[in-house]
């Protein structure tokens, strides 16, 4: 299972890196066929409706934008989530101690003040 979702997530970043900006902002080409239903929060529906004001955008295509950038930076991140599981389960990397990793961090930390 874990396998198929990493080649799932590797297939999906892969596509998304053969998008470029204009891809998402080209005027005139529907973004998809279908409406879909986003309920927002008041201060977030506010929000965007204040940057589409600003920029001289429509509401729908900077929300389509975030969304964009958004999966994409997720398909990136799991990407790199999947190579590093990877190379723990090879052996390629060791695993720490998330408690002795903050030990020590703080022990620098403390010896920095210091000097």
């Amino acid at each position: 299972m874990k396998g198929n979702a990493a080649s799932l997530g590797r297939r999906i970043f892969r596509l998304l890196t053969r998008l470029t900006p204009q891809t998402f902002d080209t005027p005139n080409t529907p973004f998809y066929t279908e409406t879909m239903e986003v309920r927002l929060r008041p201060e977030t529906e506010s929000r965007i409706q204040e940057l589409a004001e600003q920029t001289g955008r429509a509401a729908d295509e900077l929300v389509e934008d975030a969304m964009a950038g958004y999966l994409f930076e997720l398909a990136r991140t799991r990407e790199m989530l999947d190579a590093r599981y990877d190379e723990l389960k090879s052996g390629s990397i060791m695993p720490i101690n998330g408690e002795d990793a903050f030990k020590a961090l703080r022990r620098r930390s403390e010896q920095r003040r210091r000097s």
